[in-house]
Parts: C-alpha cells; sequence; structure tokens
C-alpha cells in the first residue's frame, strides 16, 4: 500500500516513527507526503499537553475525511494519544482502524495487514519492556543527524507530568543495541547523534545497577563516522562527576548539555516533585561552567503552575538574568486530567501564564543576544543543514544548537557545500538568536 505516516509531538516520539516507517518498507509498503494518494495513514500521535492533544485529535479528524471519501482504506493511530484514550478513539471515531499503544509500535505492520482483510486491530502491550525492532530504521531528519532513543518510561513523577502513565517506568535500551544503532546509522551517512529519552541522566540505572552514560559516551565515543554526540534531557540533580569528565575526555560529545529545571523557586519545585532546590541548581550550573568553561546550558521553564504568584516570578526572572542559560524554551503550565497538579488550588489564569511566559522568552531573547555578539571573531566548527533558496549562502549550527529548537549560523562563501559537511567559520555578526559568519579558507 501507498502510506502516509504523519508524526507529531516530541523526538522521543521521532524515534518510534522511524522504526514503524522501516518496517512498513521492509514489508514492501511505499510512502507518498500527499494526503488523497494514501491508501494508508498512520498518525503517530502526542498528548504530553492540551495543545498537543487538541493537535492530534484534529489530525486524526482530518485525515478520517479521506477515509469518508474512499481515497485512504487503512487509518491507523499509535503513540501516546492512543495509549491514554483507547476506547474512546475507537469508540467516538469509527473512521480508524487500528490503534496501537506505546509499547506496541512495532506491530505495525501486522496493524495495516489485519486492516487489509477487513478487520480492526487493537494492541497494548504492557508498559515494561521495550519494543522489538525489527527491519531497518528509515530516517525522516535528512540523514546527516538522527536521534537515539537511549531509554523509554519515567520514574519521577512530577505532578504536572502524564509521561509515566502513558510510557510506563525508565527502561534503559541495552548499551549493544544502541551502539549497533549507532554504527548502522554511521554507515547512513549519519553524523551528529542526539541521545534523547524522559531522562537521559539515569540511563542504565535497572539494567546495570548504577549510572551508565559516562560508560556509553565512552562507547559511542569509538564509532567511526560520527562527529557529534549531543546529549538531551539531564534532569539537574542526577548529573553526576562521571558524566562530567566524560563530557570532558570524548572528543566527540558537544560541550552542550539540556537541563530543564521548569522553575526555581523551592515551594513551586516541591510543589511540581521536582527533587532539587534552588541551591542545589544554583551549585549545579556553577559546578558546570567552571568544569566545562564553554559549556552551552539549556534549559525548560513552567509559567503559572498553581500557587505561583508574582513574587515567585520576580524570584525566577531574578535567578534567570543572574545564571544566564545559553538556550531556554518555556511554556504556560498546562492542567493534564489524571495529573495531581491539575487539582491543585491556585490554577492561574491563561493570560497571567502567558504574560509570565512572555516575560521569561523577552529576557532570554536579550542574554542569547548578548552572547552571541561575544562570540564575533570567534572561529566554530559548523555542520552545514542546507544552502539559503535563491542565495550564494547557506545555514548551518555550531556545537552550541540542537536542531530544530536552537539558532542557526547564516554564511555566504563562494564554496559548493552539501549538508552534513563541517567548515571551520569566523562569526562576524549577530541577530537576537542567530549568528553570521564566513569560511575560512
Amino acid at each position: 500500500m501507498k502510506v502516509l505516516v504523519v508524526s507529531l509531538g516530541c523526538d522521543k516520539n521521532l524515534v518510534d516513527t522511524e522504526f514503524m516507517i522501516g518496517a512498513l518498507q521492509s514489508c514492501g509498503h511505499t510512502f507518498t507526503n500527499e494526503e488523497d494518494e494514501a491508501d494508508a495513514i498512520v498518525i503517530n500521535s502526542c498528548c504530553f499537553i492540551n495543545d498537543a492533544k487538541e493537535e492530534s485529535i484534529n489530525t486524526i479528524l482530518e485525515m478520517a475525511e479521506y477515509k469518508k471519501l474512499g481515497s485512504c482504506k487503512a487509518l491507523i493511530v499509535t503513540g501516546c494519544l492512543a495509549e491514554r484514550y483507547r476506547g474512546e478513539i475507537i469508540t467516538e471515531i469509527p473512521e480508524v482502524d487500528a490503534v496501537l499503544g506505546t509499547n506496541s509500535y512495532e506491530k505495525i505492520a501486522d496493524a495495516l495487514m489485519q486492516v487489509q482483510k477487513g478487520e480492526r486491530y487493537m494492541r497494548y502491550n504492557p508498559l515494561e519492556g521495550l519494543p522489538a525492532h525489527k527491519g531497518k530504521r528509515s530516517l525522516t531528519t535528512g540523514g546527516h543527524y538522527a536521534h537515539l532513543k537511549i531509554a523509554e518510561g519515567c520514574n519521577k513523577r512530577c505532578s504536572y507530568c502524564i509521561i509515566p502513565q502513558i510510557r510506563g517506568p525508565y527502561r534503559s535500551v541495552p548499551m549493544e543495541d544502541l551502539l549497533a544503532q549507532a554504527r548502522d546509522l554511521a554507515a547512513q551517512g549519519v553524523k551528529e547523534l542526539i541521545l534523547v529519552a524522559q531522562e537521559t541522566t539515569l540511563y542504565g540505572v535497572d539494567l546495570y545497577g548504577k549510572k551508565s552514560l559516562h560508560t556509553l559516551l565512552d562507547k559511542l565515543n569509538e564509532v567511526e563516522g560520527i562527529r557529534w554526540i549531543r546529549i538531551m534531557y539531564c534532569y539537574p540533580e542526577e548529573i553526576y562527576e562521571g558524566l562530567i569528565a566524560s563530557i570532558k575526555r570524548n572528543e566527540k560529545v558537544c560541550h552542550y548539555l539540556d537541563m530543564p529545571i521548569q522553575h526555581i523557586n523551592d515551594a513551586i519545585l516541591k510543589k511540581m516533585g521536582r527533587r532539587t532546590t534552588k541551591s542545589e541548581l544554583t551549585k549545579a550550573i556553577a559546578h558546570l561552567k567552571k568544569e566545562i568553561p564553554d559549556i552551552t546550558l539549556r534549559t525548560t521553564i513552567i509559567a503559572g503552575f498553581p500557587g505561583e504568584t508574582q513574587e515567585m516570578h520576580e524570584e525566577l526572572m531574578y535567578f534567570l538574568n543572574e545564571a544566564e542559560f545559553d538556550r531556554l524554551g518555556a511554556f504556560p503550565y498546562s492542567p493534564e486530567e489524571g495529573t495531581l497538579a491539575a487539582g491543585f488550588p491556585g490554577q492561574i489564569e491563561e493570560g497571567q501564564k502567558e504574560s509570565w511566559r512572555d516575560e521569561v522568552m523577552e529576557l532570554e531573547e536579550e542574554i542569547i543576544f548578548d552572547k552571541n555578539e561575544e562570540l564575533e571573531g570567534r572561529e566554530l566548527t559548523v555542520m552545514i543543514e542546507g544552502r539559503v533558496d535563491g542565495e550564494n549562502a547557506y545555514v548551518g549550527r555550531t556545537y552550541r544548537d540542537a536542531p530544530e529548537i536552537d539558532g542557526y549560523i547564516f554564511l555566504n562563501t563562494d564554496e559548493t557545500l552539501m549538508t552534513g559537511d563541517f567548515v571551520q567559520v569566523r562569526v562576524t555578526g549577530a541577530y537576537e538568536y542567530d549568528l553570521v559568519g564566513e569560511v575560512i579558507k
């Protein structure tokens, strides 16, 4: 069949999507980006926050119209929304032929086969163990970088988060499997590995009895063809000396760390179920900057958590101004049904949450612009992302920038460059989030 695959949500969900595409490809199915050409449509859904849930539902309803028209013969929903609302999807959207839970996506080819026979299909493996990956993963990121999901699920149970209920407890992927994936990705031309999980810092505790991310980095650093290794989703209280030492000694590991703190006020952190304090966060940031002076630190902030006051917000703003994170994303708090925080008193009005979010981002824009100006004249290694349409210019990323979420550097050059190439660049200018540079010949 000719299949359209729609992947929604985070990069961890995207990895699942790529394995599903590979499984379908190995069974002889082909793919299209056009809805009206598709014999089958697969939607890998998200429901982390309300906006993501609405996007997933609207996408399912939109694709269901092609089922009504008769051009689509099979409509399959997978992922987080399918795990969380399994019964509602099947009963309320009759156009959906199959639903697969978050730990069952490896059954995508079986599901499509059953639907072709005229049968509806539901599969929800227990949220334990890991899906068995069959067939080659098919990359959707352009081929020069790829995400490597090193674990599934989470044990933290923050009061605002639904993930443990729809992804299950923390399960590390065996190291030998990850190394095999990394070698296969490198053979396909991947130059950058981006390590992702609900929490990367705890990698290995369930399999090896201790934190083992540093060991994984040591082994990934030896994979031929890989140039950059980037670490995302490190809980600050779980960052340990062995990990810091591994980042320092392995030349392929980018001096970049994504460390979500969510807030800084101790009362809010406690209500969130976070396992750290303002003092501990202050010390952790200072220690990282001391040990790795050129480290780029990224974080995320939740604005307007229940009970937050103007004074708490101002405390956060003062801290962020002092900490000067290199990269930051801020989001209004989203009350999710089934979470403790959704029932907390002191829920904040949407307008106030968005106003506080905007203030955080305006401050961060100023911080990033100042930091970018300080880079003028510095020489950096840049990975080329592509050519600017209609111009003799290219766009790329430095080690300081993760794809899709951080900034870019724009280069004017007469050289012919290819996506995935690495070049030495001198920074010549700065914007709010991006840089301008020239290739050093």
